[in-house]
């Protein structure tokens, strides 16, 4: 088996941006996914809310943050993404939500489904924290990628 490194650090062990210059423009997607637990009376007061529909302002808030991840993590790469989706699926105790990223180029989208991901599970806790201050924000992570030369990753889910 190959040994694996960490990319992000040069021959003298100094952070450093991966030089991704060589690498072939690919076709590139990303699916993370983040859960908001909430007690079921908070999850049937999102409609009152007075700021607004805490979910549609989650939505926008994730695909800004998608927009802007290489401005907040200091070695990502700036990317032109083609589409940046964020959605909600209501459960009994809390909110999971799924974040798609896409983009043609010479590395991936992962980090900008992430950073969707958990800057709209922010958003949520911030627009109910009035609510209930132990609203917990858990389970950020990758779903899939595709592209590129390490291909394809599906994380295989607990049934």
């Amino acid at each position: 088996m190959k040994k694996r490194k960490l990319s992000h650090y040069n021959q003298s062990g100094a952070a450093s941006m991966v030089d991704v210059s060589g690498k072939p423009v690919s076709s590139r997607t990303a699916v993370a996914r983040a859960y908001v637990a909430m007690p079921p009376e908070v999850i049937a007061a999102l409609p009152k809310n007075k700021k607004g529909d805490p979910l549609e302002v989650a939505r926008v808030a994730g695909i800004s943050a998608a927009k802007k991840t290489s401005e907040l993590i200091p070695l990502c790469h700036q990317l032109a993404l083609s589409h940046i989706a964020v959605e909600f699926r209501l459960e009994e105790e809390g909110i999971e939500i799924t974040a798609s990223a896409r983009t043609i180029a010479q590395t991936g989208v992962e980090m900008e489904a992430m950073t969707a991901a958990a800057v709209a599970a922010l958003t949520i806790y911030d627009m109910t924290k009035a609510l209930n201050k132990a609203i917990e924000i858990r389970a950020i992570h990758l779903l899939e990628k595709t592209g590129g030369k390490s291909g394809t990753f599906r994380r295989k889910l607990a049934q």
